[in-house]
């Protein structure tokens, strides 16, 4: 079944997708922030466009594994998702949350992989880690969004060979 990575931000919303055997998750694309219901439309263009199943939904906790102000949003979001997709004759869609602490991090680690390390060090000290360019913000967005998915699809795998 193919599926849908959502790391969703304030300001952009990553997306990722799966291979149709969803083994194999790779960044598709960046949505601007342009309001949750005009996201949420998206969203499901996307899935309808793509033949999605299922749509895995980052659920950002605190490093101690408590739900925050963005969690409550992002909760929010996927509530309203869930039932413009039924309401669309899109109730066989799956709606997941999974747990994105850190992926971000491990999406600009990824970024600004050892060939680039020098260059991006030198950069972060000119101008400051929070101030790269848009383009490179909204591609780690997507490459967050790849982690998350792959995460979900590695452990979905993972306990499918343990019940065998």
């Amino acid at each position: 079944m193919r599926s849908l990575g959502l790391d969703v931000g304030d300001r952009r919303t990553g997306v990722a997708i799966s291979d149709a055997e969803g083994i194999l998750a790779r960044p598709l694309t960046v949505i601007d922030s342009i309001g949750q219901e005009a996201l949420v439309e998206k969203v499901l263009a996307l899935v309808e466009n793509h033949k999605v199943g299922r749509v895995v939904v980052g659920l950002p906790r605190r490093l101690s594994g408590e739900l925050g102000r963005q969690a409550d949003k992002v909760t929010v979001f996927t509530e309203r998702l869930s039932c413009l997709a039924k309401e669309r004759s899109l109730s066989q869609l799956d709606i997941q949350l999974w747990d994105e602490r850190l992926s971000t991090k491990a999406a600009e680690r990824l970024k600004t992989g050892p060939e680039s390390r020098r260059n991006s060090l030198h950069l972060r000290a000119r101008r400051g880690a929070r101030n790269r360019s848009p383009s490179v913000k909204a591609e780690v967005d997507a490459i967050a969004a790849a982690l998350i998915l792959q995460g979900f699809l590695d452990s979905r795998r993972l306990s499918k060979d343990e019940e065998c």
